[in-house]
């Protein structure tokens, strides 16, 4: 059974032309003319809905934002020049000094040090918490806080948070609440679930061949009425819902983020991102259903998998549950030990050893060794990150294929 019909149609619609130009138009420049003052005023103030400067946005990256925005359910989308900067966009729009984050779940190691190493920099400090822990969450709320971050699916330690259980938590308290979905799009929808903000890493799974380094932040409208947004808590924010409505979120994030820090995506990174975007539901959909096979496979070789489509996972349930649309590209195997993950890398004839995941290709990597080296004991354990664990990202390969490379390389 396809998983994302829907989208199918959707995509190809929105990004192909009926007129003109069958393919988006790269719109490759930097500063756009207004025509006369009154215009240009216009376009500042925002009452005109016309390109100002490049680091604010360009026609080509709009289009890509729009289809974000409504794949998800949002207000509206900010293209961005990577995954990360998506993340800084979504935060920073809206921390200052003294503001608190409660981080919930595994990690990307980027995101990671984001927390707990910039961010504390500037005076932001980040409580971290297992996905179970909602007592400890709870606790931890105080008036500082000001955002509940989490990943969809932890990456790597495959944990699942209860993102509807995390979103009543912070709702209850009047908290931002922020999903990576980088790994889940189309088999989640966290605004539907809940959540405020979503962010990606649009050069994974979305763009799907290496091609393009991008990101995104899909935000909701604010609400009529009474709205998280509109207590003291988010007070910066008010200027720009008295000004902007329903788009404020929007309008916050490219004026106290975009506009200061210039983490803007550039023309032709929005143009390929659009292009992988076309296929997106024929490629999730072909990796949900190998990732299952594969992981159930070599599990019961007496590999040490954890995917939570197994039921040996701790959120096996969940995963029935809530992520009946699957959970992405990923699966680990421990083995054990680096020299026994390495002699395992070294072998693997169909595997790409990279950082990556999401890729039409599947990708590999050691964790401990690469992305979690200059990480403490302790964290590494917080993250699930074990001496001889190997992050797999599944591609379009027949899984047959992946599973006898997999078993050949693993001396099953």
């Amino acid at each position: 059974m396809h998983r994302f019909e829907e989208f199918t149609t959707r995509f190809v619609q929105s990004i192909g032309k009926k007129e003109g130009p069958v393919s988006p138009v790269i719109t490759q420049s930097a500063s756009f003319g207004y025509g006369d003052p009154e215009t240009a005023e216009g376009i500042f103030d925002g009452s005109i809905k016309q390109p100002l400067y490049a680091r604010m946005g360009n026609p080509t990256s709009a289009q890509l934002e729009q289809i974000l925005a409504d794949m998800d359910g949002g207000a509206g989308a900010i293209a961005t020049s990577s995954g990360m900067a998506a993340t800084t966009l979504a935060t920073m729009s809206l921390l200052k000094l003294d503001d608190e984050v409660i981080s919930i779940g595994g990690l990307f190691g980027g995101t990671y040090s984001f927390f707990s190493e910039t961010l504390s920099r500037f005076g932001v400090t980040t409580f971290f918490f297992d996905v179970e822990e909602y007592a400890s969450i709870e606790a931890a709320i105080t008036e500082q806080t000001k955002i509940i971050f989490l990943e969809s699916v932890g990456n790597p330690n495959m944990r699942l948070p209860d993102i509807h259980a995390i979103a009543e938590i912070a709702d209850r308290h009047g908290i931002v609440l922020i999903v990576d979905n980088t790994i889940t799009p189309l088999s989640l929808s966290p605004l539907k679930m809940g959540a405020d903000i979503v962010v990606y890493s649009t050069t994974k799974i979305i763009s799907g061949n290496s091609s393009v380094l991008g990101g995104a932040a899909v935000f909701r409208a604010i609400k009529e009425g009474d709205d998280k947004f509109k207590t003291v808590r988010y007070k910066e924010v008010h200027k720009f819902i008295d000004k902007m409505g329903k788009m404020a979120l929007i309008a916050n994030a490219r004026k106290r983020a975009m506009r200061d820090f210039g983490m803007s995506a550039s023309a032709f990174s929005s143009y390929l991102t659009m292009l992988g975007l076309e296929t997106l539901p024929l490629r999730m959909n072909r990796i949900i259903e190998s990732i299952e096979k594969v992981a159930a496979a070599l599990d019961a070789k007496g590999l040490h998998i954890n995917h939570p489509s197994l039921p040996s996972h701790p959120q096996y349930l969940r995963y029935k549950e809530l992520f009946a649309q699957g959970c992405g590209t990923l699966l680990t195997i421990d083995m054990q030990t680096q020299e026994e993950a390495y002699a395992f890398l070294r072998k693997t004839k169909l595997a790409t050893i990279t950082a990556n995941i999401g890729d039409s290709r599947t990708l590999a990597l050691h964790m401990a060794s690469t992305i979690y080296s200059d990480f403490d004991d302790p964290t590494r354990e917080f993250l699930g990150i074990t001496p001889g664990l190997i992050r797999i990202s599944i591609g379009l390969e027949n899984p047959d294929d992946i599973i006898d490379d997999f078993l050949q390389a693993s001396g099953r």
